[in-house]
């Protein structure tokens, strides 16, 4: 008999774990994965020229809706008088504040981004009990001549702050996008720590919904001991970007951990389970195949997916070192949101140097500081229209 065919007789017959193994990849690979994540937005098999477009559409008509409902509800007479009485007054020092950060936006008015904000801090400010979550601020930083009109509807509900004349005048200088923007966040955050000393603030952009349990992860966040000695938390990371495949060592271990306690379980259960035959056991061998297996599969079904299953309890959420985008929700424990400001005024911002990349590099470089990011994300970023920049005419989820 030939060489090659005594080779093919001995590994290819189904008792070899040679062709179980690829037989295994196989299936897996290119057929149940493809049929069950090529819908799933974050996935590598998602069929992108087939699905982007409409779902892309689903969302800004979803989130459309959202914006009108929205804004029935705050000019609703009837919501007028009960939800000014609970929100507009601002009690001093208290647990925590949130500031939400708004500019008038020359596209997209007709989400209401801000108003859809509101609305859900609104009905979510009374899951802690007999007092509120947190005082709420809307921080105003339109310079521009016309005014920001879901700013001035909420006034009859919510504390609004603005610069003042005098501070307008001196903020009129022509300066970049990126500075521009850095100067109204830093303006916020100082304005609301100069308010009511919090003793810690939660910075919100107007385009940054928050979940349901965002409150109940917060406070587990600030009950953890590294709360004391961080300089800022980031509440989101695009999920486009949150993939093992990246430069963050430490998703590096989390991948290889999972394969190792995927196979691990996998091999320790085929000798009370195994309804196919597979004849793999706890070797090295196996163990390297099935560890590979198991991380590939977890890539290319997208890690945000298994990110998700950590909502079932505020405990599970990760807290990992921050990266460096972005800053749509930020929790500033303490009074580090001085020390935030300080940082960003003795920095020039300019493209490829945001507000976000500098406070990344000063927790990077300053000594004694560290920053954090918590996963999965605590708000939904639904600005699909940026207030700062250019705009395509339909905007895409990728």
């Amino acid at each position: 008999m030939p060489r090659w065919k005594a080779f093919f007789s001995q590994h290819l017959r189904w008792s070899s774990t040679v062709t179980q193994a690829l037989l295994l990849s196989v299936i897996t690979f290119c057929v149940v994965l493809p049929l069950c994540c090529h819908r799933l937005l974050y996935s590598y098999f998602f069929i992108r020229s087939m699905y982007l477009d409409g779902m892309s559409e689903e969302v800004l008509r979803e989130s459309l809706d959202r914006g009108q409902d929205a804004l029935h509800f705050w000019q609703s007479t009837s919501t007028t008088a009960a939800v000014s009485s609970r929100f507009s007054d601002i009690a001093q020092h208290p647990e925590l504040l949130v500031t939400v950060v708004t500019a008038r936006r020359n596209e997209g008015r007709d989400f209401h981004y801000l108003l859809q904000v509101m609305r859900q801090l609104s009905g979510i400010l009374g899951g802690c009990g007999d007092r509120r979550c947190a005082e709420v601020l809307v921080c105003d930083v339109e310079s521009g001549p016309q005014e920001n009109q879901d700013a001035r509807l909420l006034e009859a509900h919510f504390k609004v702050i603005r610069r003042s004349p005098r501070e307008q005048q001196r903020n009129r200088e022509r300066i970049n996008t990126f500075e521009r923007e850095k100067r109204d966040y830093v303006f916020c955050l100082r304005k609301g720590w100069e308010l009511v000393k919090p003793k810690n603030m939660i910075v919100l952009e107007d385009d940054a919904l928050p979940g349901q349990d965002f409150f109940r992860v917060i406070k587990d966040l600030l009950s953890r001991r590294f709360a004391l000695q961080t300089l800022y938390i980031k509440l989101y990371h695009p999920e486009r970007l949150q993939r093992y495949w990246n430069p963050e060592p430490y998703r590096i271990l989390e991948w290889v951990g999972l394969g190792l306690v995927g196979a691990t379980a996998l091999l320790l259960t085929f000798p009370y389970w195994n309804p196919c035959s597979f004849s793999f056991t706890l070797s090295t061998s196996h163990l390297l195949f099935f560890t590979i297996y198991f991380m590939a599969a977890a890539e290319l079904l997208g890690r945000h997916y298994l990110l998700e299953l950590r909502r079932l309890s505020p405990q599970f959420y990760a807290v990992s070192p921050a990266t460096e985008c972005c800053t749509p929700a930020m929790l500033f424990p303490g009074n580090t949101s001085l020390r935030v400001a300080e940082y960003l005024d003795g920095s020039f911002c300019v493209k490829g140097n945001a507000k976000d990349m500098v406070l990344y590099q000063m927790a990077r470089t300053v000594p004694g500081e560290r920053s954090h990011s918590v996963e999965p994300n605590l708000i939904t970023h639904i600005g699909a229209y940026s207030s700062v920049r250019a705009n395509p005419s339909r905007p895409k989820l990728l």
